[in-house]
């Protein structure tokens, strides 16, 4: 988290982690198509030539605080081939919260693991404890051959203290309901480190009302939850 208050800005970071082709960018180009283009930066992203995220893609959310303070809400991925581990530590730097990305599919049991195992090292690595840092689990491609059932997917949730989602990020399941969860969770995170409430006069209310009123939210499990502030439902570009 970044507060400056003499220009009255907070500014958090969640960054989306995980292995190659896990569904990463797929995740933040869906964001971006539904939120409403005049809260939306740029989606910036540099890719290889086989179409890999080689850096980072970049989703600025920007809305003001009653106590008019301005939040931005950035949301990075990393790189997910090995090659690239540097890059992956780097961009976890300052971040308030993460998205662990998974492939669902049992045979990608052992990459998801290591990977999971290189968020942590990371994490420490950028003196982030990773104890400390939320972490929501998305368990992604969910359409696909062998993949794990909703009663797996609630087995884990159960033995682990992580929040986690089911998704099929190119059709753009699950792909909101992760962002709320990792955006709640940052949220919680930070009230008890820095009393956000208290000192910034920003409520979970409003944070994630703030946010989830310009989203398009139709079709998701968020749906007639939170209510544009024209008075309908958020309305964005739906993918």
């Amino acid at each position: 988290m970044q507060l400056n208050h003499a220009q009255r800005e907070l500014t958090l970071k969640i960054v989306y982690y995980g292995p190659g082709l896990s569904g990463k960018t797929t995740n933040l180009r869906k964001l971006h198509a539904r939120a409403r283009p005049d809260v939306r930066g740029r989606l910036l992203s540099v890719d290889t030539h086989d179409d890999r995220t080689l850096f980072f893609d970049l989703l600025p959310v920007f809305f003001s605080t009653s106590a008019g303070f301005k939040v931005k809400v950035k949301l990075f991925t990393v790189p997910g081939q090995v090659i690239h581990n540097a890059t992956r530590r780097v961009v976890l730097q300052g971040t308030d919260a993460v998205v662990f990305i998974a492939d669902s599919r049992r045979n990608a049991s052992q990459e998801n693991n290591a990977y999971w195992r290189n968020l942590q090292e990371n994490l420490r690595e950028m003196e982030l404890d990773p104890q400390q840092v939320p972490v929501v689990i998305q368990f992604n491609k969910r359409d696909l051959p062998d993949s794990l059932t909703d009663a797996e997917l609630e087995d884990i949730q159960r033995k682990g203290t992580q929040p986690v989602v089911g998704s099929v990020a190119v059709r753009g399941e699950g792909v909101v309901e992760t962002f709320h969860a990792v955006a709640q969770a940052a949220w919680r995170s930070l009230e008890l480190r820095a009393h956000l409430s208290r000192n910034v006069g920003l409520t979970e209310d409003e944070f994630l009302g703030q946010i989830f009123r310009h989203v398009d939210l139709s079709g998701t499990a968020l749906e007639g939850r939170y209510v544009s502030q024209s008075g309908g439902r958020a309305s964005g570009s739906p993918p």
